[in-house]
């Protein structure tokens, strides 16, 4: 993601100054930990239902374990700029969370929320809507249906922050290649770094939704997974999916 974004962590235009940042469903705490340090006077938080951040962070730094999908204990109007991304799978409610949201964000704060289309594209017809790359999306839809989630929120980010209440709501799209197949350098670089992305983590994202979910034996599992890293290594076929990035100033308070 730093890649895609030539180094910037962030796209709003949030200042110099934020004071009070929650990085919401922050995993690793990677991002949270990099815009602390690049924000040194700021109090930020990250927040997550699994607590596997590590413990020697910057000082200005705080992890808690918390459910997004609760009602949100911040003050109203406290945060400057609240940060998302990639929760595809995990909110059952995504205006219920952007409201959330606009409750604590102080006016003209910001939201910014980062999200992936889950289904795959190519330019030159070697993606098609049949390829098994885009049969292993919908099943995974088809699952996280199957347990109140979804995988299809991120072409509709900019319409619910937009319903929350945000204004000057703006929606940046990209695409993300997987595989070096690009003739553009800064494409084929980021194809290489997701295609080990994927290698890596392909079981993990089967094995939860195909076995536990939908039922399937884990041998057939497997093999399944098998043939999702061989059509991901496939030279002959260019996928890409795209990834959409908005972000939402709340209005001051005496706007109209």
């Amino acid at each position: 993601m730093t890649i895609l974004l030539d180094g910037k962590l962030f796209l709003a235009p949030i200042g110099s100054n934020p004071q009070r940042v929650i990085d919401v469903g922050t995993g690793t705490g990677i991002w949270a930990i990099d815009f602390a340090d690049q924000f040194p006077s700021a109090q930020v938080i990250g927040t997550d239902l699994s607590p596997i951040q590590p413990s020697w962070v910057p000082p200005n730094l705080t992890f808690e374990l918390d459910d997004a999908q609760l009602e949100w204990t911040y003050k109203p109007d406290s945060l400057d700029y609240v940060h998302l991304r990639t929760l595809q799978g995990s909110i059952g409610d995504w205006p219920a969370l952007y409201a959330q949201a606009f409750k604590c964000i102080k006016p003209g704060g910001w939201i910014e929320d980062m999200e992936m289309s889950i289904m795959w594209k190519s330019d030159d017809g070697t993606v098609t809507d049949e390829h098994p790359l885009n049969e292993w999306s919908r099943i995974s839809i088809e699952a996280a249906k199957k347990i109140g989630k979804t995988f299809e929120n991120a072409q509709f980010t900019k319409e619910n922050i937009s319903k929350a209440g945000f204004v000057g709501v703006v929606e940046q799209k990209y695409k993300m290649p997987v595989g070096a197949w690009s003739s553009d350098p800064k494409m084929r670089e980021l194809g290489r770094w997701n295609a080990l992305y994927f290698q890596q983590g392909i079981e993990g994202m089967c094995l939860y939704l195909l076995n536990r979910v939908m039922g399937w034996p884990y041998e057939e599992v497997q093999v399944y997974i098998a043939k999702m890293r061989s059509e991901l290594l496939n030279r002959k076929v260019h996928p890409y999916y795209e990834i959409y990035i908005v972000y939402g100033r709340k209005p001051e308070a005496n706007s109209t």
